[in-house]
């Protein structure tokens, strides 16, 4: 697994090992931040949240191509290890924060994040129990743009009323769900 693209581009990144975790294909992560480099909001200078965050790849190739932060979100010990051991090797350590915490029940946010990147196991309905929550703690800016992978053929829905599903890609195995959070209220 590598960073795809930006400043990192080419950089080898470490994977847990075992079952547990299962890494975005590069090409999904490709297509994803394709779609994000052109979009709304920003990518560039954004804060990015990664959520059942693995081995961390998808904040950190927000990162190197131009996201201004990331926060990772992971329960798993061995993958917390990994990430960590990422970040070191890329250099970014001043540019996260790594938090050993459930996304479906996660701290309160340090500032809330324009772009969430949430990878959950397939098949579990961790992401519609991780969304209310995480709007709950602040993690979720006005206006922000939430990406949800899921498998390919699993049922998804929004569990909240104004979180609407915008676009939907699929990519082998994978299905990316962009949703957008519209609100005049903040819960930050």
């Amino acid at each position: 697994m590598r960073i795809v693209a930006g400043r990192h581009k080419g950089r080898v990144l470490l994977a847990p090992e075992g079952q547990a975790t299962r890494p975005t294909s590069d090409r999904a992560r490709e297509a994803l931040f394709n779609i994000l480099g052109h979009g709304e909001p920003p990518l560039q200078d954004a804060h990015v949240l990664d959520a059942f965050a693995g081995s961390g790849a998808l904040g950190l190739e927000a990162l190197s191509r131009g996201a201004a932060r990331a926060s990772f979100l992971e329960t798993d010990g061995s993958a917390f290890a990994v990430i960590h051991a990422n970040v070191r090797k890329m250099g970014v350590d001043k540019q996260v924060s790594i938090l050993r915490n459930d996304a479906t029940k996660p701290p309160k946010a340090p500032a809330p994040c324009r772009i969430v990147l949430m990878d959950p196991p397939y098949k579990s309905g961790l992401a519609q129990a991780a969304l209310p929550a995480l709007l709950a703690q602040g993690w979720v800016a006005p206006d922000a743009l939430v990406v949800v992978e899921v498998a390919a053929g699993e049922p998804f829905s929004s569990p909240i009323g104004n979180l609407s599903i915008v676009d939907e890609r699929k990519y082998g195995a994978a299905r990316l769900i962009f949703l957008r959070f519209t609100s005049e209220a903040s819960c930050v």
